[in-house]
């Protein structure tokens, strides 16, 4: 009987838990607000810092980062060069890269202050916390994405921002330029999509497995003319015979929230850790 009892509590229990995370998961995120930021920002320094700690797999070496008080002042200096209110806001390619590079860096500096951590999920409300002064306002990460750089570049928004998971596209190792925005984009695009570990491409099989990001932003991709016109477009010169005659079916990867870091962070972090995180941070 008393085992029968335990059990019946673990099943409750774990009924709980999955309601909980059901609502966490399908609770949208705060409305976005839109976001303006200066002109003339200097990403110099950014790029710098990015091509000191970020390897070819666009992994981080937060440790060395965090342990270098120079550089972690270098990294708090450059993100308040996003803080004035501008008269004349940034336009165009100014405003898609230095919100690009304000969004990366942003995560990097949330990660750096809460390092040593498993994922960005272990962090207190990573996305939606209005943390970051950009053109004189409280913004969050979610609205820099949404309420910015998706309505102003659709699915090139996807290919850039960087939320120091795993399963991320890779980190470039250098920072957004206005006048190299798209060729960067591009590159980004290609250097993602031709990543084994992230995007899958099978002509034997007639089948792909591309990431899951492709699915959880299906709207902005049929805006693009879907999945496989994109993928036709964007993938490296390799797979785009395959790609482009569209016969294969579509599969999506299970997204690794695990820290993209050089040490061994993130590296074990399962989705047990992942429905516990969402649950309680």
């Amino acid at each position: 009987m008393k085992g029968f009892r335990s059990r019946f509590i673990l099943v409750g229990c774990l009924l709980a838990v999955v309601c909980v995370v059901a609502l966490k998961l399908r609770a949208a995120d705060p409305t976005p607000s839109a976001v303006n930021v200066p002109r003339g920002i200097d990403h110099r320094k950014f790029d710098a810092l990015l091509k000191k700690y970020v390897n070819n797999q666009g992994l981080v070496n937060y440790a060395a980062w965090k342990a270098d008080a120079g550089d972690m002042a270098a990294l708090n200096a450059y993100l308040k060069e996003f803080a004035p209110k501008p008269e004349k806001p940034a336009e165009g390619n100014e405003r898609a890269a230095a919100l690009t590079n304000a969004y990366n860096a942003g995560v990097l500096i949330w990660i750096l202050q809460n390092y040593p951590t498993e994922s960005v999920w272990e962090t207190k409300d990573p996305f939606t916390a209005k943390r970051y002064t950009v053109g004189g306002e409280q913004v969050s990460l979610n609205d820099i994405e949404n309420g910015a750089l998706r309505p102003q570049i659709g699915i090139g928004a996807h290919g850039v921002l960087v939320c120091a998971a795993r399963s991320c596209p890779p980190l470039q190792q250098t920072a957004y330029t206005t006048g190299g925005f798209e060729s960067q984009n591009a590159k980004a695009y290609r250097t993602w999509l031709g990543r084994a570990d992230l995007n899958q491409f099978n002509p034997d099989k007639k089948k792909v497995e591309v990431s899951s990001i492709f699915k959880w932003f299906k709207e902005d991709f049929d805006k693009a003319g879907g999945v496989k016109k994109v993928l036709a477009e964007k993938a490296p010169e390799k797979d785009r015979a395959f790609l482009v005659g569209g016969d294969y079916e579509i599969g999506y990867l299970s997204y690794n929230w695990g820290l993209n870091d050089q040490g061994s962070h993130g590296r074990s972090y399962s989705k047990a850790d992942l429905i516990r995180d969402r649950i309680f941070h």
